[in-house]
């Protein structure tokens, strides 16, 4: 049997990421569950990219603060202690607005780990 027991903000940041994203899976050694926090200051992003999963369930319950989440269908806001799935092949961008009065911290989770973002460009 194996057991972590973590602290994100002890984790170092992921290099090249737009905003403060810490891998707990990457820490963890997990090999099925990707998971992480993410801290958006105003004007960050969660994700290097407007994009979706072919096979990934994602997951993203904000700590504190409010997301904000593009998708084809409109913008979503989703408040402290709420939680935000997206389905596979449902395209997403996660962030906190330039206007934002505070920073958004959020965990995500998705499952399967290996299945990588595939951009998606809305004018299509």
């Amino acid at each position: 049997m194996a057991y972590h027991h973590l602290d994100p903000d002890d984790l170092p940041e992921t290099e090249d990421y737009p905003c403060d994203r810490r891998g707990i899976s990457d820490a963890a050694e997990l090999h099925a569950l990707h998971a992480a926090t993410y801290e958006m200051a105003p004007g960050e992003q969660l994700p290097r990219s407007y994009h979706y999963h072919e096979r990934r369930e994602e997951l993203f319950y904000v700590r504190s603060g409010r997301l904000h989440v593009e998708t084809p269908e409109g913008e979503f806001v989703v408040p402290e202690d709420e939680v935000f799935v997206a389905e596979p092949e449902s395209p997403h961008r996660a962030f906190n607005p330039d206007d934002a009065e505070e920073s958004v911290k959020v965990l995500g989770v998705g499952a399967p780990k290996t299945d990588i973002a595939l951009p998606y460009d809305p004018g299509e």
